[in-house]
């Protein structure tokens, strides 16, 4: 349907992963700013964020690759999937049970298929 907001798959435009978690694009910035914030990086002031902003070497955490990605396409990798997995579900294992927990925990579990079967995870 023209000017629909519902996507093919039923849902409410936004991102969506070969795996069950989806977030509209406001809300999966919001959510990477609440992992940003947990891992204690300033993700407003990092570099893609702000123009001269702060480079992502200067911070080490198995989260930045979820972080420095584009929010509307691309992928990653099974090996970086594997890196990141563990760590999300440690940082929202704190939240409270909410919709970015929820899907939170769809996407880990959606890194963790697809670090196993060797394959990416994708954006779309």
């Amino acid at each position: 349907m023209k000017g629909s907001s519902i996507s093919r798959w039923g849902r409410v435009m936004g991102l969506d992963f070969n795996c069950e978690a989806h977030w509209v694009y406001s809300g999966f910035a919001r959510f990477r700013e609440r992992l940003a914030a947990a891992a204690g990086i300033p993700l407003t002031e990092m570099s893609g964020y702000k123009e001269g902003g702060i480079a992502w070497s200067e911070y080490e955490d198995a989260i930045i690759p979820l972080l420095n990605h584009s929010d509307c396409d691309g992928e990653l990798s099974p090996e970086a999937c594997a890196a990141v997995a563990p760590r999300l579900r440690e940082i929202i294992s704190v939240w409270h049970y909410d919709y970015d927990k929820q899907q939170g925990e769809m996407l880990a579990s959606g890194m963790e298929k697809c670090a196993a079967c060797g394959k990416a995870l994708r954006f779309y």
